[in-house]
């Protein structure tokens, strides 16, 4: 079906921070499949992996017991903090997974019709519950009527969120990204996810994190929350969790842990040996080459350069990011440099109308971030001024 505005373009193999077309020209790749490739294409303990496990087995069902899921949740809950896990296959299910398991717990505290908090401008995937709780309205239109359920928030306004945990009486939870990605790498100010756990322990809601985009080692540690040193009650992971293997998971501590019994929740293919084995190969080349480390110096060298490059370019409104997760604000719309981009043999996206967003493996060098900074500068500069002589034509 024609759901996607493809690229002109296919790919037939890659390898580290590049991929190849079919007609053999090589490309780096600054965009890791949307945050999901963190140790870029075909790495070779995620295809062992893939291979060793397919070789033996594929898919048994959750009504058996799955060695490498059991071994894989034990490692997540060790790195995050969290105390369960449920697997899926996406973002989208996790965030799924996380809104049922919200509703279950307020239930069970006698809260019948609960509301959760979301924040404007955010994404958690395209089901109609987590389409609802995106706070993207053109992404939402033509599939009325969506869920009831869900109240919007201004991103980064604790000042607001507090007013409405005040006023609405069956709210059960605030879930939000903790870095927004599709809304264009927006980072909240410092001090602002302790001040939403604050409002969670004081108002008894419980805390979900969408680390969709933003997990596994991306912005320089395990996850972003990580950073601020706070806890969720529900965590959601997929996209890097698998560097390309379709695998997502669900996690929760306290009295969430603990909600979902036999028959409450599940998933046909989530959690098989094969995708719970490819995740574990992430996990430990993570720890193994330190690449939470990597990527956040990586990510600094990034947006040093940038900043140097295109600080007093007029047209350029805010460079910002965090580990390998960057974001350049245009003061106009800029879609048309991803396809200049390509032309320049380089993987883009833009988000949010105006934003480059670069999400490029943590495995990326020192030299192939230089090269990612002089490609995307120079588009940049080209772009401005032909901007700007349009303007004076």
């Amino acid at each position: 079906m024609n759901t996607y505005a493809r690229q002109n373009l296919t790919f037939e193999r890659g390898e580290g921070v590049w991929l190849w077309d079919t007609h053999g020209e090589r490309y780096l790749d600054a965009l890791s499949g949307i945050a999901v490739c963190g140790l870029g294409h075909s790495h070779p303990a995620v295809t062992q992996a893939v291979c060793e496990q397919a070789g033996k087995l594929v898919h048994t069902s959750n009504i058996y017991n799955i060695a490498a899921q059991t071994q894989l949740a034990e490692r997540l809950c060790e790195i995050s903090g969290m105390q369960s896990a449920f697997f899926c296959n996406s973002g989208a299910e996790a965030n799924e997974a996380a809104i049922k398991l919200t509703r279950l717990h307020a239930h069970s505290r006698r809260i019948e019709e609960p509301w959760i908090a979301v924040m404007e401008q955010s994404f958690h995937g395209r089901t109609l519950a987590t389409l609802t709780a995106t706070g993207n309205s053109k992404i939402k239109h033509g599939f009325a009527p969506l869920m009831p359920g869900f109240v919007h928030a201004p991103y980064n306004d604790l000042a607001v969120l507090e007013g409405i945990c005040t006023s609405h009486r069956k709210l059960a939870a605030i879930m939000l990204e903790p870095i927004q990605g599709e809304g264009g790498i927006r980072i909240p100010d410092k001090g602002y996810l302790a001040g939403i756990r604050k409002l969670c322990d004081r108002f008894n809601l419980l805390m979900i994190l969408d680390e969709v985009q933003t997990g596994m080692g991306r912005t320089g540690k395990w996850f972003s929350y990580q950073h601020s040193e706070v806890m969720p009650d529900i965590l959601t992971l997929a996209k890097g969790l698998g560097n390309g293997f379709p695998i997502g998971a669900c996690l929760a501590r306290g009295k969430a842990a603990e909600t979902f019994v036999p028959g409450s929740h599940g998933s046909t293919f989530g959690g098989n040996p094969v995708a719970c084995r490819a995740a574990l190969a992430v996990i430990e080349t993570i720890v193994g080459q330190n690449l939470c480390a990597q990527a956040a110096v990586t990510g600094k060298a990034l947006l040093d350069g940038f900043r140097q490059q295109l600080k007093d370019l007029p047209g350029v409104i805010d460079i910002r990011g965090m580990g390998l997760m960057i974001g350049i604000e245009l003061a106009r719309d800029c879609g048309a440099l991803v396809g200049q981009a390509l032309e320049a043999r380089l993987l883009i996206n833009v988000t949010a109308g105006n934003v480059i967003r670069l999400l490029p493996p943590l495995i990326t060098s020192e030299s192939e971030a230089s090269t990612i900074i002089q490609t995307v500068s120079s588009l940049v500069r080209e772009f401005i001024q032909a901007e700007s002589l349009e303007l004076r034509i």
